[in-house]
Order: C-alpha cells, then structure tokens, then sequence
C-alpha cells in the first residue's frame, strides 16, 4: 500500500515550478503551425520610455504585437483614452498600432506632450506596452546679458561662467574663440562639467577678448553662442606663489547619489601657484581596477557600470610645494529596478499546472504589481485556477478559458519595469511536422537521426517501427530522443527500409514514414605515392577509388592544400593527375580528394623535383629594387603610386608587391597592401582614413624578391566614422549571475579617427526586451552584472569615434554565466556482462536543470571488497566521462567476485552536479592468476618438494591445483607428461618415485569453478648417483651431453621416450673462472635460443666503479679477461645482447700474486741465440724455394704439409677435436672472419692463433674445473668460431712459458 505524504505549504510553490518546468510546452518555430494556433498578442516593438522628439518633424510613437488571430490596438493618453479619430493630425499604420502625429503640416509638438501607453488585443487576451513620455526637444536662445571685461592679477585664479539655456536634452558644452578654433586647455586652464572655464593661475598669454561658450543641442543640431568674454593680465613683480584652495567643490565634503550601471564623474578643480596635481583616493578600499577612468587632467573621477559595492568616500587632494587641500565626496548608488527573473510565456495543456515568476532587485526595493490583460489583477475578472503569492503566480488545472496576459510591474522611486508574459492553453491534437516519406541517407559505420518532429497538446507519445507493420523498437541499439528524433548510433546495411513514428495523446493519433538508406563508405584503394623526378620531366599520381554505386564522386586535386595551378601542363584525368614538363615550382604535396555527398576521403604524396643534368645556363639573381615612387592624385579614399622597375638580372619580373607604413598608427612595420604584373609600374591604391602612409614597392622573379624600394612621401588621409565593427565579438558569463560581453578591438588604423570607443548593448532573447546599452573606452571587455542564470542574450558592439558611428553591427548570442547542475541522473541501473565489464545506464536530467552547456556524465565507480577475501582495502576511485547527451556507458577494467559501488552525476561548463544514490553491484567469479610463486627444495635421488603460494588475485573461489611435469635429457628433449589434480588447501607437495639425476619441469596452475588460471613453471634436478655415473677421461674431447644415463635401482629402468624441445626460458649457469697473474679463463653453461651473442662485464669486488664490459665473439661460452691487476678480487658476470635485462649471478675470483722470475733468462744464453739463428736460416731456405716454385707456375702443397706435420703452432684446428682456430686457405675463396690475420704466404703465424690452447692452459689454479667442464665446454660447438679480434695477443715467449709451469 502506497504511503501519502503531504507536502507544507513553504514547498508548494517549489513543487509546482517543477511541474511547470516538466510540464510545460515547447511550440516549434514552424511557420505553418504559428499560423494555425491560438496565440494571445505579444509586443514586439515600441518606442522607448523617454521618448524626446524633434519638435520640426512627424511624431512617432512606435507599437507593434504579434498573436492570432492578429491583434487590434488603443491607445490611452495621461491615463484616459485616446480617440484618434477625433484628431485629423494622428493617424495609426495599417495592421500596426504605431501612432504618426503629422507635425510638419501645421501641428505644434507641444500640443502632443503627455504619456502614452499602447494596449493590443485579440480574443485570448490584452498585452501593454511601457509608459512612453513623449517631450518635444528645446533649444531656447541664451537670455542677453552685459559682460564685464575680467581684470586680473598675473598668478589668481578665475572661473568663467557659462551659465547654459536649460534646453531638452541638455546642451553640450564648449569653448571656442572668434575664429571657431577650440580653447587650448591643460592642467592649468580646464573646462568644469558644469561648463565653466576654471584658471588654476591666470598667465599674460591669457590676456584675449573672446572667450566665448557654445551650446550644442543635438536634436535639433543648433548651436547657441554667448557673448564673448574679455580677459585682461596684469603683471605685478614679484608674483606671489600661493598653496591650493578648490574652486569647485565648495567645502570640505559633499554628496553625490548616482544610480547603479550609470557612469559616475566627481571633479575636483584647484586654484593655487604653482599649478596644484590632483590625486584621487578611496577611504577604506580601492578604485575598481578597469573601470576607472581619469579625464580633464587627472581633475575628473570616471567610474563607468557603478554598482552598490561603489558607494563610500571619494577623497580628491589638490598639492602643490605650498601644501596641499582637500574634499571628500560621499557616494551613494542607489539602483532602478532590475530583473532577476523576468515571466515568461507559458503554453499549456487543459487541466495541466504552471507557474508565472517576476523577481526584481533595486534600491529601494522595488514594488510588485500584476495586471491581467492590462488590468489589476485585483480588479480582473476572477479565474479559479489562478492565485497570486507576491512575485508568483500559481496556475492549477487550467482551461482554455484561463488564456490571458499578464503583466508584471517592478518599480521604486527611479523606474520601473513592465513585462508582458501570456498563459495560452492549448488542446491540440498530434501534430507530425516532419514531411512525409523524408529520405535519409547516411554511410555505413555511421549514426542516423531520423527525425519525428511534433507538437499536440497535451504532449503526445512517440513510438517508432520499423517498417509499416513492424514491431515497436526498443533496445540498446537505439537511443530515442526527446524530441521525438530516432538515432541509430551504428547503421549497417540492414538498417535500411522504413521507418514509422507515431505520435498520440488523448485527442488524437498521427503516424508519419520516412526512409532511410545506407550506403556504402567511399575508399581510395590506390593512393598516390611520394615521387622524385627531374626538372622538366614528366610525372604521374594515381588515385583510384571505389564507392557505392548510387552515389556519385567528384574528385579534386589540391597543391599545397591549394587550388592546382591554372597551367596546361596540369592534366587530371578519370583517377590521375599528370604533371608536363615539370619545373622547380611544382614542387610540393598534392592530395586527391573523393567527395559525395554523404562523405569525403582524401590522400596526399609529395614531389620533390631535382635538378637536371648541369648545362651550361646564364646567371640569374634577383632584381634590383625599383626606384623614383612617387605619388600622385591624392584624393580622401585613394592615390596612385608610380615607380620605375631596377634591372631584371636575367629573370623576367613576375610581380611588383607593394607595402605600406602608418607613421601615426605603427612606425617602422610595414603592411602588405597589393600586388601587380611585372609589366605594370602604376598602381590605384585604396586608403583608410586618419593613416599617415607611405609606401614602398619590391620586384619578384623566378629567383625571389628585391631589396625593398626607398619609401614614397608621407601622405595624411582625413578623419571618417569607423568603417567597420570589432570583430569576434562573444558573450560568456564568469559568474552564475553576469555575462562577460567580450571583442577584439580595432587595429589603430581601423578607427578611422581619434576618440575610438565603443557602443555595447545587449538585451535577453525572446523576452521582448529592449536594448541595453553602455559606451565604453576602447577596451575589449564589458561586464553585465545581475542578470538570471544560463539565459541566451543577443548582443552587439558597435565602434564610434569623434566623428561618429560605424555602420550598424550584427547581433550574436550569448549566454550568461552557468550554475552547477541542480539534480542528479535518476533510474540508474547496472548490467553486469562479464567478471570484467558492466554496463550502466542512467536517465537524462531535464535540460532545464543542467544550467549551463551540458557537456556529459561521469561515472564514479569503485571497488568495495573482494568477495573471496572479505577483506576491505583503500578505496581508489575512477571516473569515466561520457560526452554529450549519452545514457549509458561500458565499464571496463573491472575485477572478478568483487563488491562494486557506483554513482552518476551531470556536467557543465561550471563543473558537476549532485551524484546519484550509490549504486551496488557485483562481478561474477573469473579465472585465478597464477600463483605467487613455486619453489622446488629439498632434492634427493627421487624425490622432489614443491611449494607454493597462493594467486595473488584469485578472482573467486579456488577448486584445486593443476600440477603437469616432465622430464628433460641435456639436449632439451621433453618426456611423457604427467598431471596431477591437488586440492586448493594445499600449499607443499612432495614428489617421490622420480629418475635419479634428471632435470624436471614443472607446470603449476590454480582453478576456479570458471576455469584454470595462468600458470607458472620451474625446472628442477634430483640428485646425482655417483655410483653409477661413467666419469669422463680427462682431455678425452667428449662434451656434457655424451655422459651416460645411469638408471636407479629404485626406479624403473626403461628410459622415456623423449622429444626435442627448447627450454622455455633462456638462462645462464656454472659460472666458473681459472685465474692467474694477470688473466682469467671464464666458462658458462647456457640454455636458451640458438646463436646468442654474450658479453662478459667484471669489475674490482667492493667497488662502486661501473662495469667493465667485454663482447664475446660469435656464440662461444669462454672467454679471457685479459690485463688483470695481480692479486686483486674479482667480480665477474655473463649476459646475452638482445635479452633485455638477461645476465647470470655474480661471481668472485681472485688473481695470483706477482712472483719473482727464479729462471735464467734464456734470451741470453748462447746455446737459444745459435738455435734462433738456425730457425731463421731454415725459413730463408724455405722462403727461396717457395720463390723459384711459383717462378716456374706450381703451387707448393702447404696446406698438405701442414696437415702432415702435427705443429700445435700452426696446426688448422678443425671442427671435431676440440680445438678453436680456424684455418683460412687463400685458394678456399672465403673472406677471412674479424681477427684472422693470415699473411700472403699462406702460413699461419703463432701470434694469430689468438685463442689457441696455450693461452688457456696457463693458472696459478691448474687448469680445468673438477668435474672436467671446462674441457666439456669446448668440445660441445657444433660450428667454427671467428677469432676474436680484441681478445688476440701475442703468444706467451718461452721464459713466460717456462716461467708458468714453475
């Protein structure tokens, strides 16, 4: 059973706005239906309040309305009606209410003073225009007085009274001398607002007799002059310097009230010798920065757009070097009426609620009145369904009998406001206004809008089908929109046919078909490709393209993002564009554009054009620059400049560019002004007023541009009105309650003359309001204050100078600040789809909440617990947006059997509004990662130990464990797999019944009821059985993959069968090192890839000094650290290029001690030196017979000698015995490999054999490990290995070989 809440009374008129906001129509601007529909009469254009009319001219009182039918318009005049058929003078317009008074055909102005008010009528009610006070302007003759000559002492003060007619507006003030030239003025001499002529000091050179004030009244452009005033100085030695006093104001405070958004002067004019400065202070706080403003040489105070927050003390202080003076000047601002919130129109159904609102702010507080239909609404006819609450009024259950308009009247002792806002009820059926059978086209891939516009009242349903009798469409894949549109975020090629919206409410059902065809992408499937071709060469880009067959392509070719060249070398054909005789200027990027009318696809190469084979050419340069400008015909808008051209240097003038300087704007930049064909040395120039010019001209030829000319003369163009408007002109509020009214302002030469400033006006859009308008300096910026939140404003900038305005400027919108959005998305729901992903969707706020421009939601959703774990962990939000008006959003990412919490919230250009209730939901279980680690201890002859962690994300609830292995001989080949099921509260296992001496591997894995997880993997060795293990002979050449497989008694003694595998990981193990004195033997085991490239680092043990790093030629698994300090630790490690981060464990070893030699030094001994002496005589022999041999054309067989002649020194050393050189025969034809140093007699040097067995058999450590590896490491290459170029070094003499072995 439902619970009934009743509301309070404070929250009634709350509830009902909001109904009035969800309830409320939209009529469509349609003009056909605007025609058909009942609408109460709307002002649209009237005079203004404070209406001053020409007292020569026809009197125009301005009304015009809209509605229907079309409305009828009286007129009252001071309050009673105004019969204008009883005067021949007034007429009224047809189909208008404006009133013209016929003046000039002997009516007197006078005659019609008094207020007006306009009333137009139809049968669903009155609307009333403002109170417009009509007064004819006046311009009355000063009254005739006589003027006393001034006569003054050299060094006082005198004021010159101007004492102006009182006329309608009042007259503005200046002073001139009999010759019409303007008074000079200065901190010295200045004018008053009051228009008198204020001497700080009086000079000699003030002496003249014709002061003069004229009074310019500018609705009837008369100008009244007073009689001169004559002014005479005379000099008294010496002159008296005196301290300030103020001439104007009187006293020592004054007060001043001025009304809020008008422009506040103070003036403080000072007498005093020397001249007094004027400083200008606030008691108690700052002037307002940008809208402050001094004038009349610092003496008048200008503070445009006052609000409240300027009232307090204005201090001016006059000072001189006598002392100083001052006035302090309280300001009140007080404020007319201003809207906060304006009435608007409200059309509403029959029995549907709906509020009217008028709130106003000003100082005083402003009174509120209603009127119904131009009556008070205390005397209008009674309507049941309308209450009045002060500023509201409340509508509930309306008929259409409740038509009518009203007004709402705002007004304090400054002003008043007057708004007309009409209730129209309306009981309409459905209305589609959408045509018939609309076709839409749109390209696959691609959103369609269909659209189904409508009105009825009440608001009618829409549903939509596909086709005449389909089914009605719901679902995902389609979003519907408010105003009755039908988007398709994806259409396919199914998506074609019919489409049918219907649209019905209580009175009535409509239905109306539209089409839709969805056409296939248009592709470019040959583009044109990047080319290089020789100047005057012929070059060809292809571009062919395929498109749905009912749509036609046009193609474009473009240079440059440009247009091609008008050139006839330029052929574009069916799918290619074909370039004759190229030249260096065609160089460049050219695209191929595809358009149709549904989509466009463009591709781009670039040609680069090189220069042709060198001939013989003349030598080109640049021109000279032109010479003698000069100019002629000077006129206010134009001159011709003339010029003669400099030498052309062999390349023919293309064009002459010409540039100008404004002197008075921009001295030293120089303008762009045109360009003309090299044959021509005249040119018409267009000029802008108030622009000091000059000019100069530069030549252009194929090979670039001259040197600019001389300037030209100056040339002074006349002052004009602005010719032209600021451009970019944008309104946007900072604040929730302004509109930041911003433009660019003219360039200096733009003005056209000088005072530039600029006219702002803005009024609220579709409100009737009136314009609003405000002169501001030359700046960029305005600011309205008070108006309502996020409303559209029309607004204009229009420039003006002191010769007038420039043409009137367009309008554009703006909107007033934004607010944070008020509600928060309803109805939100989640679908989960996967462990990882869920899908939320929430419904839209209604616009009008939004306050600003919506730009989307975003989802904050976060993890709560994991539900496997019941643990709680930090809460790391996230946050996903979803731009635009969109409804529902995927979120990615998530974490299986966890506990989710989410919430929506909209947003504008302001920021974000409440967030939805959160939101709970839950991921389903996923598969487990793979477990935090297997560790394989304790080995024996047949058993294993494995343990483990549990995974790190289990992502649900854990079944059991999945353990594979098999075992791997040393060539990597795998044997029979074995699987074994583990329950998940294990965590150790101990594997038994294993071969003795076999490497295992191992595959680990946990599962959940989804499924298994990732899975981890190990390898481990059992025990070796010495026992039954064949040791190796020592030097015998057999490597670690011949030793023998010994079968353990325990176990069962057939082998597996295994098959040839590679290890899954690369590693590096057995790191082992011989050393000696001053070099170290380092081996390595390594499994992995095949040809791996190694490299040795090693550097002092303790020490923080970087690497050493050593490349290992070829895939070799030894190397030689040469160069070894003696008796030093060691540290060394081994990696492999190309494994990122891949290297062994470290190792330590240490060199041998420096030994004394205790062996002669055979070198000396005469037995060595005479068996020296035989070796060299022996290879002389040998040398002359191989000389006469090749003489005679035979080959003397070294090779064969060699083979048969064992020399370890230079024995080739061949692929199966264990051994590393490499033999590189001449007559073999191979390139020798990096380090082989063979010499042309085709003999092999001891000190080539870089890597030969002596190097390595040398250790104050013996030789070769325990176990016989090192030997094993040699034997176990399959290919020769290159010598390594930076390991070669000279073979050990025979002292150091005896001395090794000692």
């Amino acid at each position: 059973m439902m619970k009934k809440k009743s509301i309070s009374a404070s929250k009634a008129s709350l509830v009902l706005f909001l109904c009035q906001m969800i309830s409320a129509l939209d009529v469509p601007l349609d003009s056909k239906l605007l025609e058909e529909l009942s609408q109460p009469p709307t002002i649209t254009q009237q005079s203004p309040k404070d209406y001053i009319v020409d007292p020569r001219e026809n009197i125009v009182i301005q009304c015009e309305a809209k509605g229907k039918p079309p409305p009828s318009f009286s007129w009252t005049r001071n309050g009673t009606h105004f019969d204008i058929d009883k005067d021949a003078q007034v007429t009224m317009k047809p189909n208008s209410g404006t009133l013209v008074i016929n003046i000039m055909n002997g009516g007197k102005a006078e005659a019609y003073e008094g207020v007006y008010q306009c009333t137009a009528r139809n049968e669903r009610g009155a609307a009333i225009s403002n109170n417009i006070v009509i007064r004819p302007s006046r311009s009355p003759l000063w009254t005739k007085e006589k003027l006393e000559p001034n006569h003054v002492r050299e060094g006082d003060s005198l004021v010159l009274h101007c004492r102006p007619p009182v006329g309608l507006p009042p007259p503005i003030i200046f002073w001139m001398d009999n010759a019409f030239q303007r008074l000079p003025q200065s901190e010295r001499v200045s004018q008053g607002l009051n228009g008198d002529l204020y001497f700080s000091n009086v000079q000699p050179e003030d002496t003249r007799e014709d002061y003069i004030c004229y009074a310019r009244f500018n609705h009837t452009q008369t100008i009244q002059q007073k009689q001169p005033i004559s002014v005479k100085v005379f000099s008294t030695k010496p002159v008296t310097e005196r301290q300030p006093i103020l001439l104007t104001p009187t006293g020592s405070t004054s007060t001043k009230v001025e009304l809020r958004g008008n422009v506040l002067l103070l003036e403080c004019i000072a007498a005093g010798l020397p001249t007094p400065v004027i400083r200008w202070i606030k008691e108690g706080g700052e002037l307002p920065v940008n809208r402050t403003f001094f004038e009349n040489f610092k003496k008048t105070l200008k503070i445009i757009d006052v609000s409240e927050a300027d009232s307090g003390n204005y201090k001016c202080i006059a000072r001189n070097m006598l002392g100083s003076v001052h006035h302090v000047i309280s300001v009140t601002v007080k404020a007319a009426p201003y809207w906060i919130t304006a009435p608007r129109n409200l059309v509403l159904s029959p029995g549907e609620d709906g509020t009217l609102i008028c709130r106003a702010n000003g100082n005083p507080k402003p009174n509120i009145s209603w009127f119904a239909n131009g009556v008070p609404i205390a005397i209008a006819p009674e309507d049941p369904s309308r209450k009045v609450d002060g500023d509201t009024i409340i509508f509930s259950h309306v008929q259409e009998r409740s038509s009518a308009v009203y007004q709402c009247n705002a007004s304090n002792e400054y002003g008043y406001l007057l708004s007309n806002a009409f209730v129209n009820v309306l009981a309409e059926p459905p209305r589609v206004l959408t045509p018939a059978n609309k076709l839409y086209q749109v390209i696959a891939d691609s959103p369609a809008l269909l659209d189904c516009a409508y009105f009825g009242s009440p608001k009618p349903e829409i549903e939509w089908f596909k086709g005449v009798k389909g089914s009605i469409l719901r679902g995902n894949e389609y979003v519907f929109h408010d105003n009755g549109t039908l988007e398709i975020p994806v259409a396919q090629k199914d998506s074609t046919g019919t489409y049918t919206c219907v649209a019905r409410n209580e009175l009535g059902k409509v239905q109306n078909e539209v089409r839709l065809e969805v056409k296939d992408p248009t592709m470019i499937i040959k583009q044109p490709e990047y080319k290089v071709i020789q100047r005057y060469g012929q070059v060809s880009f292809e571009c062919i393209i395929r498109h749905d067959s009912t749509l036609l392509p046009t193609v474009i070719w473009l240079k440059d993002n440009d247009e091609l060249p008008d050139d006839e070398r330029f052929l574009v054909g069916k799918d290619n564009l074909t370039i004759m005789n190229v030249t260096d200027k065609d160089d460049g990027t050219y695209t191929c554009i595809v358009n149709t009318t549904l989509d466009s696809v463009s591709a781009s190469a670039v040609l680069t054009v090189v220069a042709a084979p060198p001939t013989p050419a003349i030598i080109y340069a640049r021109p000279n620059p032109p010479f003698d400008l000069e100019l002629t015909g000077q006129l206010e808008r134009s001159v011709e400049l003339s010029w003669i051209p400099g030498d052309e240097n062999n390349s023919p003038i293309r064009h002459f560019v010409i540039e100008y300087e404004d002197g008075l704007h921009e001295p030293g930049v120089w303008h762009y002004q045109t360009e003309v064909p090299g044959t021509q040395t005249t040119v018409q120039l267009k000029l802008s007023p108030y622009v000091n010019y000059s000019f100069r001209v530069i030549a252009v030829n194929e090979i670039g541009r001259s040197q600019p000319s001389e300037p030209s003369e100056q040339y002074l163009t006349k002052s004009a009105n602005p010719d032209e408007n600021p451009s970019n002109v944008q309104g946007i509020g900072s604040e929730p309650d302004n509109l930041v009214i911003t433009w660019e302002s003219l360039k200096g030469f733009q003005s056209n003359g000088p005072g530039l400033q600029y006219k702002v006006s803005w009024r609220q859009k579709d409100v009737d309001d009136e314009w609003t308008s405000v002169i501001v300096a030359n700046v960029s910026k305005y600011i309205v204050s008070g108006t309502p939140t996020f409303v559209p404003y029309e607004i204009k900038v229009q420039a003006l100078n002191d010769l007038g305005y420039a043409p009137e400027p367009s309008e554009v919108i703006g909107h007033s600040g934004e607010d944070l959005p008020m509600v928060a998305p309803g109805n939100v729901q989640v679908h989960v789809i996967n462990s990882t992903l869920a899908k939320v969707h929430w419904d839209p706020v209604p616009l009008k909440t939004v306050r600003g421009h919506l730009q989307g939601y975003k989802v904050y959703y976060w993890k709560v617990q994991s539900l496997s774990r019941r643990s709680r962990r930090h809460i790391e939000k996230k946050i996903l947006t979803f731009r635009g008006n969109k409804t529902f959003g995927m979120l990615p990412g998530l974490e299986p059997y966890s506990s989710y919490k989410l919430n929506v919230r909209v947003v504008n250009g302001k920021g974000e509004g409440p967030a939805s209730p959160d939101k709970v939901f839950k991921t389903p279980e996923g598969v487990p990662s793979s477990p935090s680690f297997l560790k394989i201890t304790n080995p024996t002859l047949d058993s294993l130990t494995l343990e483990w962690g549990s995974p790190t994300h289990p992502n649900g609830v854990l079944t059991s464990y999945i353990l594979k292995f098999q075992p791997i001989n040393n060539t990597h080949e795998l044997g029979p797999l074995v699987e074994i099921r583990i329950p998940a509260n294990e965590s150790s296992l101990i594997l038994k019944n294993l071969n003795y001496s076999t490497r295992y591997k191992f595959y680990f894995n946990a599962q959940t009821s989804v499924g298994s997880g990732s899975q981890i993997t190990e390898e481990a060795v059992t025990i070796m059985d010495e026992a039954g293990i064949l040791r190796p002979a020592v030097g015998a050449g057999k490597g670690y993959s011949e030793i023998l497989f010994a079968t353990s008694p325990v176990m069962h003694t057939v082998r597996p069968t295994f098959y040839k595998v590679q290890p899954l990981y690369p590693r590096i193990r057995n790191v082992t090192t011989a050393a000696a004195e001053t070099y170290a033997n380092i081996s390595w085991e390594y499994e992995g890839p095949d040809h791996a490239n190694f490299y040795v680092e090693y550097g002092v043990a303790g020490s923080k000094e970087d690497w050493k790093k050593e490349i290992v030629n070829g895939s070799r698994s030894f190397f030689v650290l040469k160069g070894l300090t003696p008796g030093t630790a060691y540290k060394v490690r081994v990696g492999a290029e190309g494994l990122s981060g891949f290297r062994s464990s470290e190792d330590v070893f240490e060199t041998g001690p420096a030994m004394a030699s205790r062996q002669i030094d055979i070198a000396t001994q005469g037995w060595f030196i005479g068996l020296m002496c035989a070796v060299a005589l022996l290879i002389l022999i040998l040398l002359i017979v191989c000389f006469i041999r090749r003489n005679k054309g035979g080959k003397y067989p070294v090779k064969e000698k060699e083979d048969a002649h064992a020399d370890p020194e230079i024995q080739p050393m061949k692929e199966d015995d264990g051994t590393f050189g490499e033999y590189s025969d001449a007559e073999d034809h191979k390139p020798l490999k990096k380090g082989s140093r063979t010499p042309s007699d085709r003999t092999v040097k001891k000190e080539d054999s870089d890597d030969s067995l002596v190097d390595y058999g040398e250790g104050v450590n013996g030789q070769f490990n325990e176990d016989g590896s090192f030997i094993g490491q040699y034997s176990g290459k399959k290919e020769k290995e290159p010598a390594e170029g930076n390991e070669s070094s000279e073979a050990p003499s025979p002292v150091n070989a005896m001395n090794s072995f000692v």
